[in-house]
């Protein structure tokens, strides 16, 4: 069972593997989960947003999409990570780079976890969730 960091696109963000590996199974752990296999797969706003228009039938770009592969308590899933949404939504919420990249990667965890964001009241939750890990992962810096 692996997390596998890949690009279709776009240059290798700067990532540390490892460490972020740790985080995701611990924020997985915290949820009763455990890492099955999860891809990442950094992109381009072009090629989201043609996974959207494929697989989705929506016709707009966002920071990711995640496919849910998950079999009881182990998280499986591809995770497309637009790096071009991640730059715009850091400076639209001026943060920084690096955690915007972070909230997005915890993001797709969080939602094969079972959390939403689309109903009443759950996009404050998810933010609460996301907030919570990206806490964890400065605790480990």
């Amino acid at each position: 069972m692996a997390i596998t960091y890949q690009t279709e696109g776009v240059k290798m963000p700067t990532i540390k593997k490892r460490e972020t590996t740790e985080w995701i199974k611990q924020v997985a752990a915290s949820y009763g989960k455990r890492i099955g296999e999860i891809a990442y797969i950094f992109c381009s706003d072009e090629k989201i947003l043609e996974v959207n228009q494929q697989y989705l039938q929506h016709d707009y770009y966002t920071d990711i999409i995640t496919f849910d592969y998950c079999e009881g308590d182990r998280l499986a899933g591809d995770l497309f990570i637009s790096l071009d949404t991640v730059k715009s939504n850091a400076e639209q919420f001026k943060t920084l780079y690096a955690e915007e990249l972070n909230r997005t990667i915890i993001h797709g965890i969080l939602h094969l976890c079972g959390i939403n964001d689309k109903g009443p009241g759950e996009r404050e939750i998810m933010e609460a969730e996301e907030n919570k890990a990206l806490a964890l992962l400065k605790e480990e810096a």
